[in-house]
């Protein structure tokens, strides 16, 4: 007996029935599924952001407003039984409006430390590139090391963690472009774009009910059962030469005379490790090429930058795309 029929809502009851299928694909399987039930039409999109998660990563989604970036997150968080906060970015925004801030209590006549929003599980940093560089260099330390430093004392984040951050390609008006160290510690950036017809019909239909969408779903994790996939993720193996593939994937881009900035070592762990959470739900505990072939343009195409074009320019990675798609083209594939 397998997984049940594309479409349908894989339960809880689903998972207990299948037989034939590995517990963390069934439990994956069921994840995706409770997200499709509000944010419909872009399985694939899902499944990025899931294994994102999965290998460690945080996600920026450089996309149009209105397509469901807030949506997706807070449903994956939901559905995952992790805590979620939005933060609204904006020019004014301090970096203790996002960490946390130490407090002189006169009544104790100590310091006292309140802890920001980024203390949570998952973060959704809307429009991230409007607020100043000091604000978003803030975030380099939680999104490295997944802890933060505030004052003399330094605060473990909440596990799992993970920022999603957003912004527009085609609004530049009071923006600061990312700086590339930033850019960087994003594992993947990912576009999701316009739904289809079938989908934005069933968008359309559910707008006209007065039921929220959050009741329409529900948790089918546990942050406990979360930490266990991505520990199983460190045990899904890499045959020497699939290292080797994203090896010469990498090189090839730090001597692509298309390029002026190649991918860094931390952009080739970074597809590893994606690649191999991608293994894991397609219910392999093994990697194969296709995995690095699919996984290689959203990990490795904003970490790049092409000789002709700005760094923050939409155009740019456009073209850094294509280039990497050639580079796949060229490399050849381990057998």
């Amino acid at each position: 007996m397998g997984l049940p029929t594309v479409g349908r809502r894989v339960t809880l009851t689903d998972i207990a029935t299948i037989t034939d299928t590995p517990p963390s694909l069934a439990l994956l399987e069921s994840l995706i599924s409770e997200v499709e039930e509000v944010f419909h039409g872009k399985e694939e999109v899902v499944r990025l952001a899931v294994a994102a998660l999965l290998a460690r990563g945080h996600i920026l989604f450089e996309d149009v407003p209105g397509v469901g970036k807030t949506t997706l997150a807070h449903a994956l968080a939901t559905a995952l039984g992790l805590s979620f906060r939005r933060i609204q970015f904006t020019s004014d925004l301090l970096p203790s409006d996002v960490l946390g801030v130490s407090i002189f209590n006169p009544r104790t006549s100590e310091f006292e430390t309140r802890l920001g929003p980024i203390f949570t599980n998952l973060v959704l940093a809307d429009e991230i590139n409007r607020a100043p560089p000091r604000t978003q260099s803030g975030l380099l330390q939680a999104m490295e090391e997944a802890q933060v430093s505030l004052d003399d004392k330094t605060f473990e984040l909440p596990q799992p963690f993970m920022v999603m951050a957003t912004q527009n390609p085609l609004e530049h008006h009071g923006t600061y472009p990312l700086p590339e160290s930033q850019v960087d510690r994003f594992l993947m950036r990912l576009t999701i774009g316009y739904p289809g017809e079938d989908a934005e019909r069933r968008i359309l239909m559910e707008s006209t009910t007065d039921d929220p969408w959050e009741k329409r779903i529900q948790a089918v994790l546990r942050p406990g059962q979360v930490l266990a996939l991505q520990k199983e993720v460190s045990r899904v193996g890499a045959d020497e030469s699939l290292v080797g593939y994203v090896m010469a994937i990498v090189q090839r881009t730090r001597i692509e005379p298309r390029l002026q900035m190649g991918v860094s070592p931390r952009g080739a762990i970074g597809l590893l490790a994606a690649s191999r959470a991608f293994a894991l739900l397609g219910g392999r505990d093994y990697l194969v090429p296709s995995d690095v072939q699919k996984l290689a343009v959203p990990c490795l195409a904003h970490r790049i930058l092409p000789v002709r074009a700005s760094a923050a320019s939409h155009e740019a990675h456009e073209e850094a795309a294509g280039i990497v798609r050639d580079i796949l083209k060229d490399i050849p594939v381990p057998v």
